[in-house]
């Protein structure tokens, strides 16, 4: 049997997902614009742009669905529209994964979190995605699993391009310390769950290696031979809302539950072993 996979929101994540799944998966993603979904079918994935498309019957057929569509004001857009299709659907399907974010543990003041830790959101992004997570554990049947991202970097989405320009900036806030995940990372995590589907489970995605924001630009600065940015006090900085609303947390989190159930070896295991790797990319 043909295993499909309907990806709502098919982004960053789940187009590396996509690109380590078997050749004979079929995957169905949509996307909101129709140049987007030019190139997701170039990249052979079959695009559905939405809101807007007739999503019956890629529903029907899916046996896997991927969620990675964010909850605006107003909850979750896929339940909203989808909830009662996918309640029907539910029992047939073998896997569900909901991408959601390591936000939803709020604040530690740089200590651990895991898990099982308690849900204190103290952003509007992290108590929607407390919200969205709960809403989707609410339908009967479902094989879901809950996948909490920390911040994601891989090809197109690192530290270099603002070094060269001069853009950097290392903006110091005492005890501040970040999570981090590389892209491909996500996706062998993903592609092991689904081999090994556990509904109900949860799982934090992220690398061994929290570490201070500044010490990554640093590092990225090192490897370009350039030089190191300067330091900016977080009090008197000059930053945009949202840039600072993400220095409203720190915490460490811990990881030992995907590799302990999903035999996950990370590629990845350190925001320096994944920034060489991307800088090779880029001098190939």
């Amino acid at each position: 049997m043909t295993k499909t996979l309907l990806s709502f929101g098919h982004g960053y994540s789940a187009q590396a997902l996509a690109r380590i799944l078997p050749l004979d998966w079929r995957i169905i993603g949509t996307t909101r614009s129709e140049d987007k979904a030019a190139t997701l079918m170039a990249d052979g994935i079959e695009p559905r742009v939405w809101p807007g498309a007739n999503l019956a019957p890629a529903l029907n057929a899916a046996t896997h669905l991927l969620i990675s569509a964010a909850p605006d004001a107003e909850g979750d857009p896929v339940l909203r529209q989808f909830r009662d299709e996918i309640t029907e659907i539910a029992p047939k399907l073998e896997w569900a994964g909901y991408l959601s974010t390591t936000g939803v543990y709020g604040d530690h003041n740089g200590d651990w979190v895991d898990e099982n830790t308690a849900l204190t959101p103290s952003t509007k992004r992290g108590l929607g995605r407390v919200e969205a997570e709960a809403d989707w554990q609410t339908i009967p049947q479902l094989p879901l699993h809950i996948f909490r991202l920390a911040g994601i970097y891989g090809p197109g989405r690192g530290p270099f391009a603002k070094v060269r320009n001069g853009t950097a900036r290392r903006i110091i806030k005492q005890g501040q310390v970040f999570s981090r995940i590389h892209v491909e990372d996500i996706a062998q995590i993903l592609a092991a769950s689904i081999e090994r589907p556990n509904p109900g489970a949860i799982y934090n995605m992220c690398d061994d290696d929290p570490a201070p924001p500044e010490d990554v630009i640093a590092h990225a600065a090192e490897l370009l031979d350039m030089p190191i940015p300067p330091a900016l006090d977080f009090e008197t900085a000059d930053m945009t809302p949202m840039a600072r609303s993400f220095y409203a947390e720190s915490k460490k989190v811990r990881n030992d539950r995907i590799k302990d159930e999903l035999g996950v070896a990370l590629k990845y295991p350190t925001y320096r072993d994944g920034l060489a790797a991307l800088l090779k990319i880029e001098n190939v």
